[in-house]
């Protein structure tokens, strides 16, 4: 669906971000709050809630406030930012570092899984819906947030312009799938009801350099493997500088962020998915098993 990640390159990015990240995330934390208000969706309390990609973890300790009785696991791929998770122990939250692809629990043991601008970071939707719906359990809720292919559109003509003189064509800034895209995957998955939406958010900067820091600083790097690797020459640099003034506009800078927004359910016991061998794979209640059983 999209070229792979640098799986390697976004666990360093982030995990070298993790100190500097919640002081520049102001994004992210406003995606993350109208995300959470998807969960007004649920009617009744779940038992274990996942945050999958869960940064500084403020999702999770919200969802740990709102659902007291509910267990909260805060799961993240990068150990330095999982460690930023806060501990209390009035309402613990408990942390897990992995890979989204491969996630340590057992097949329908979730309740809510809720992502917040993660799943951007991972080129195979399909397998990844199919092990997010591995996990959930029947009729579990899905929330996730993730970046559409305007993001950034700005910062990546202005890098295109700057190739030109060098003959360049690799990319320096990762590429997004599109919302018709995100639904297929999780029609392919077997997700029932899928609702998906878009908007868009403008933050504006005085350079294009306090936005390429800003990017760093919340680990948002390049992650494409056919980057061009090692420093960029200062006449590279600055050509993209210069290019990017083309979109200043009273006296700023814009910088454009395509967020998709899509939430879903799992399907009812019984529905076959996919498997790792691409078969399929049925799940039934034990109780239904034994029920089918005669004489």
């Amino acid at each position: 669906m999209t070229p792979p990640f640098d799986t390697y390159q976004v666990r360093r990015a982030f995990g070298r971000a993790a100190a500097s990240y919640e002081a520049h995330a102001v994004l992210q934390r406003e995606v993350e709050r109208r995300l959470l208000e998807r969960l007004d969706y649920l009617e009744a309390a779940p038992t274990r809630v996942l945050d999958l990609g869960c940064g500084p973890g403020h999702a999770a300790q919200a969802m740990r406030t709102r659902w007291k009785g509910a267990q909260v696991v805060a799961l993240d791929a990068a150990l330095p930012m999982l460690n930023r998770v806060k501990l209390n122990w009035l309402r613990p939250v408990a942390r897990v570092q992995a890979d989204a692809r491969a996630l340590p629990f057992a097949d329908a043991s979730i309740d809510v899984l809720y992502s917040n601008l993660c799943i951007q970071w991972i080129d195979d939707l399909p397998a990844l819906f199919d092990e997010f719906r591995r996990v959930l359990r029947p009729r579990g809720y899905l929330a996730l947030s993730t970046f559409g292919p305007d993001t950034l559109h700005e910062l990546r003509a202005a890098w295109a312009q700057a190739d030109v003189p060098t003959g360049i064509s690799a990319p320096h800034v990762s590429q997004f799938v599109d919302i018709a895209r995100v639904g297929d995957a999780l029609m392919h998955a077997g997700f029932r009801d899928p609702v998906l939406d878009a908007e868009h958010f403008t933050l504006t900067y005085n350079d294009a350099p306090s936005l390429m820091r800003e990017l760093k600083a919340i680990g948002a790097t390049n992650a494409d493997p056919r980057r061009v690797r090692g420093l960029t020459g200062r006449a590279h640099y600055r050509r993209a500088v210069e290019a990017y003034e083309a979109f200043r506009e009273n006296g700023l800078l814009p910088a454009t962020y395509e967020v998709i927004y899509a939430h879903a359910w799992a399907p009812d016991p019984g529905q076959p998915r996919r498997g790792r061998g691409g078969g399929e794979i049925a799940s039934f209640p034990i109780e239904r098993l034994r029920g089918s059983r005669r004489g």
